[in-house]
């Protein structure tokens, strides 16, 4: 194999279309952009989504919701959730291994739904006011 003897493998490179070069060619007078209209003109496009007037369809459908990406990372957990676990000082290592939060969590609130029946200790885990009072009225512990 010789540098001088390197070529593109048949069929790879296809000759591109001349357009406008009379009758024979198949592509001339109009070069295949029919008669007249706004694509027929040079530099004559409009915008992604432009529908001739007619009201485009991104803004003909409903909008609703809103899902932010903090949620994907955050969770609430309960005080009944708290209540099952056999553990009796609790942090995010422990929910983790026990499998009550995902593995992809960042961060981690109590919420007071539930009755939690024994004393427990919480450790570096936010918790609302209400699961504070059934942790502490429970004879538990919450630190920071």
């Amino acid at each position: 194999m010789h540098l001088n003897t390197l070529q593109p493998a048949p069929g790879s490179k296809k000759q591109s279309k001349r357009l406008g070069r009379g009758i024979g060619s198949g592509k001339g007078k109009t070069c295949g952009k029919g008669h007249k209209g706004q694509k027929a003109r040079a530099g004559g496009y409009h915008k992604v989504g432009f529908e001739g007037g007619q009201m485009p369809l991104q803004r003909r459908i409903p909008k609703s919701g809103f899902r932010s990406k903090q949620s994907l990372y955050r969770e609430e957990i309960y005080l009944s959730d708290l209540n099952k676990l056999e553990a009796t000082t609790i942090d995010f290592a422990t929910l983790l291994a026990e499998g009550v939060i995902r593995f992809n969590t960042k961060d981690v609130k109590v919420i007071g739904s539930g009755e939690i029946t024994r004393a427990i200790t919480i450790r570096g885990i936010a918790v609302s006011a209400g699961a504070r009072k059934a942790i502490e009225a429970a004879k538990g512990k919450i630190e920071a």
